[in-house]
């Protein structure tokens, strides 16, 4: 029946009163208001910047086959078995020559699953070395799955990252995505330093730390390298020290002695050692700190550091100082990223937008309003009502989970509108039916309402599977789309069941005794 208990009645008008609130928030100061929840407005509203990165996997191949060639050096000597010319070919290639007599052993090692050297995985019936034997010489190539696993682990890696770094830049509401084996795709709403995150993703922050050699010209464990400012070389060794695995944080401080900006940086208990017992048998020695393969400052070591920490120095400004510590936080990057396509929207463009969006959802709602008053008249204000009231509980919704609003996601919001009409009309079509029939007009109407819910429900379930795919399929906008649809959905079935059914009610209680309501 068309009956509403008062509490029933309360909890409808609440729940439609606080989203209400939530959606005329987002037009309120912040100082105003008891919360500090808002929509945030994606790329193409607000503007702002679109990055393209692809990930350069050569420097992560080269070291896969560095280890492993590591690997079969110390194997074949704790075997005794003699090899020659173990090395890397190509950079894709380890090969190495074993005597005649020793062939077959060899082969039986590699193919003996708790082998040390066992190039395969039986468990998932593949491998990542491709194993060739011509003459008496063996071939190590990675394999299709073995370049795959390379690939998938170093961008899972390097996607964490990049959103370490954009978090830290303090960016509203990024999306980041991942894009094939190789690619990360990074939109920064509204950012107004595009260089600065550039400068930021363009960096891999390798640290290590090097002592300086006494030699002027490199030797076979060392390597000369240029300074970060480019005003001098040093041969430094290429023995690591201590590398940035062991960082536990940076920040930029002040350094009142000297009066310039540097980094501090903690170490772990593991690195604090490390670096202790360096410091300490490296008195009166430089020691080369050396980022992305340049050295940025290279201290003579006066006393030795055993408090787990120290301080970076190399004529930073504040800025850059920040940018560094928040780089060594991070983390370092398992391989280069260069950028490939850059797009910057501008705050006009996103403006042009949003007007094009507020104005075709005015145009849209205004028809259909027009549209339900001459189709139904009264029933037809009480349906235009229960439209505005949904608009205000779909952006209520995305302003409490803070969500990030589109263009495609204001074309779910006009949607919304249609399938808001469509339930309406549905409703309305079915009790001029139930009239027909039915000599009692209260029993027609909560008639008409109970049997058109089968048809909206299916309706928006099917339409709300289509919205579920494109969230976890689609990315970017589509996503924008898909959320604002999803929750279109939601907030339709509760106002046409909840919102308009109680305003009906109402209204047809107090005029049962009229003929033809509707």
């Amino acid at each position: 029946m068309l009956y509403f208990s008062k509490i029933r009645i309360l909890l409808i008008s609440l729940f439609t009163i606080i989203f209400v609130y939530l959606t005329l928030s987002n037009f309120i100061k912040a100082e105003n208001n008891w919360h500090d929840k808002k929509i945030n407005l994606g790329l193409d509203l607000q503007g702002g910047s679109y990055l393209l990165l692809e990930i350069d996997n050569n420097p992560v191949i080269i070291q896969t086959l560095q280890n492993k060639l590591s690997t079969l050096r110390k194997f074949f000597k704790n075997e005794k078995i003699n090899f020659r010319n173990l090395k890397i070919e190509n950079d894709k290639t380890i090969i190495f020559n074993i005597e005649n007599n020793q062939i077959e052993k060899i082969k039986k090692i590699f193919e003996d699953q708790n082998s040390d050297i066992n190039p395969y995985y039986e468990k998932f019936r593949t491998h990542q070395f491709d194993l060739e034997i011509l003459n008496n010489q063996f071939r190590l190539n990675l394999s299709k799955y073995g370049l795959i696993e390379i690939k998938n682990a170093s961008l899972d890696q390097a996607l964490e990252i990049v959103r370490r770094r954009i978090d830290e830049v303090g960016t509203n509401e990024p999306n980041i995505l991942r894009r094939g084996n190789d690619r990360i795709l990074v939109e920064l709403p509204g950012l107004d330093d595009p260089m600065r995150v550039k400068k930021l993703l363009g960096k891999t922050a390798n640290l290590t730390f090097r002592f300086v050699t006494q030699n002027s010209e490199e030797t076979f464990g060392s390597e000369k390298l240029m300074f970060e400012d480019g005003s001098e070389e040093a041969v430094v060794s290429k023995r690591i020290i201590l590398n940035g695995n062991n960082l536990i944080d940076a920040q930029p401080n002040m350094d009142t002695e000297v009066n310039e900006t540097v980094v501090s940086f903690t170490l772990d208990r593991v690195g604090a050692k490390r670096f202790g017992k360096a410091t300490t048998s490296g008195i009166g020695k430089r020691l080369a700190i050396v980022l992305d393969g340049k050295i940025i400052s290279a201290p003579v070591i006066r006393e030795a550091i055993v408090g787990g920490g120290g301080q970076i120095s190399g004529g930073f400004t504040f800025q850059s100082a920040t940018d560094l510590a928040l780089l060594l936080r991070s983390g370092a990057l398992p391989a280069p990223l260069n950028i490939i396509e850059e797009r910057t929207v501008g705050p006009d463009l996103g403006q042009d937008s949003i007007n094009a969006g507020v104005f075709a959802l005015t145009i849209g709602f205004l028809l259909v309003i027009i549209f339900m008053f001459f189709k139904y008249k009264v029933f037809g204000i009480i349906a235009n009502i229960t439209l505005i009231l949904n608009l205000f509980l779909l952006v209520g919704i995305l302003t409490l989970f803070e969500a990030t609003l589109t263009l495609p996601g204001i074309a779910g919001i006009i949607l919304t509108v249609g399938m808001a009409v469509d339930a309406n009309v549905l409703i309305f079509e079915r009790i001029k039916e139930e009239i027909k029939s039915e000599k009692n007009q209260i029993i027609a109407f909560d008639s008409g309402y109970i049997r058109s819910k089968s048809a909206i429900i299916d309706a928006n379930i099917t339409t709300l599977i289509a919205a579920i795919i494109l969230f976890f399929m689609g990315s970017g906008p589509i996503k924008g789309f898909s959320v604002t649809l999803g929750v279109g959905i939601f907030t339709t079935l509760f106002s046409v069941y909840f919102i308009a059914r109680l305003l009906t009610s109402i209204y047809v209680v107090k005029n049962k005794n009229k003929e033809n309501l509707i």
